[in-house]
């Protein structure tokens, strides 16, 4: 299978619209088989996926070391990891040891300084034993992740950290810089303290959530960055599940997620295949990644992805008032 490309912000950088997530496969709130880590990277890119996202904190270094694995005698990948933590040995605290089961035997150090990114890239050069990064995102800034003491490390991340994102640029050492956040908020700021090529946004522009619609992608863009949507499930909700923003979603959200349910069910579209191809409706998002944990679950997100989904679904969805009245779809 072939896959369309877009480009990352201005680089020239080429990206497949469907790409790789690796935080599930990494183990995130649920045990996942060295074997099923492998198939699930396997299966993606033997059928053409070209961009993989990973970074040091899934699995606690373990998606860096598979994703490695993975690309080390393949031509032709584009490869996103992220800086903003660095790893020691030791054992986790139990509240990490919980989110991440079976993750390697590191604790991790919040560092988004210039000395702690440029550390955290030659790590993640070793842990990856691959030539090259392509894209380096700083990770987990904002009151989402940090609550109260997020404020100097936002700092340290827009001077010290952006300063080291900026200079491996320049170098050509990397290709793109960015973020890689749950927050739109975080985004904007950003946007004050320098030139982004992409921001990896988990969650926030999906078939439940459109609000950056009316903001932060146009200031994108304006700015010419473009979007990495990771989390386009929602967390699982739109798959089927019951989880939003990594929690039992509230009942005002399960609600909307059922009324939207409702409709592709009248369309005979799976929801989940609506959820997958609706951000790629936007010209400023370069790739969709969903993070499969196994083989079949890549598989099957392929059939979502080639779902046909008619232009009535969309238009019955903005006539509910389920989806943003300005917002662009697929086809």
């Amino acid at each position: 299978m072939t896959f369309n490309t877009r480009e990352i912000g201005k680089t020239g950088l080429q990206v497949s619209e469907l790409g790789l997530g690796t935080a599930a496969m990494a183990g995130n709130h649920r045990v996942v088989p060295e074997s099923d880590h492998q198939a699930a990277l396997a299966e993606g890119l033997d059928r053409g996926i070209t961009f993989l996202d990973t970074a040091p904190f899934y699995g606690f270094c373990r998606s860096e070391h598979f994703a490695g694995d993975a690309l080390r005698r393949r031509d032709g990948w584009v490869l996103s990891t992220k800086a903003g933590r660095l790893f020691k040995p030791g054992p986790a605290p139990e509240h990490e040891a919980v989110e991440w089961p079976g993750s390697f035997p590191f604790r991790q150090t919040y560092d988004y300084s210039y000395d702690g990114v440029m550390r955290s890239y030659e790590d993640s050069l070793q842990r990856l034993g691959l030539d090259h990064i392509d894209i380096l995102l700083l990770h987990d800034i904002g009151e989402m992740q940090h609550g109260e003491a997020n404020a100097p490390l936002q700092k340290d991340a827009m001077t010290g950290g952006y300063k080291a994102l900026d200079e491996l640029r320049r170098n050509g050492d990397i290709k793109a810089i960015g973020l890689g956040v749950n927050e739109r908020e975080v985004c904007l700021e950003a946007m004050n303290h320098g030139h982004w090529d992409t921001f990896l946004l988990a969650g926030r522009y999906t078939l439940l959530e459109q609000q950056p619609l009316d903001d932060l992608l146009p200031a994108c863009e304006k700015a010419g960055t473009s979007i990495i949507l990771g989390g386009p499930f929602n967390s699982g909700l739109l798959a089927g599940g019951t989880t939003w923003n990594y929690a039992a979603a509230p009942g005002d959200v399960t609600e909307r997620a059922a009324r939207i349910e409702a409709i592709c069910q009248q369309h005979n579209v799976p929801m989940a295949a609506a959820a997958l191809q609706f951000p790629l409706g936007h010209p400023l998002v370069s790739s969709v990644i969903p993070g499969p944990r196994s083989k079949a679950e890549m598989s099957t997100i392929f059939d979502w992805f080639a779902t046909s989904i008619p232009a009535s679904l969309w238009s019955d969805l903005k006539s509910a008032g389920l989806m943003h009245s300005d917002a662009p779809v697929p086809g």
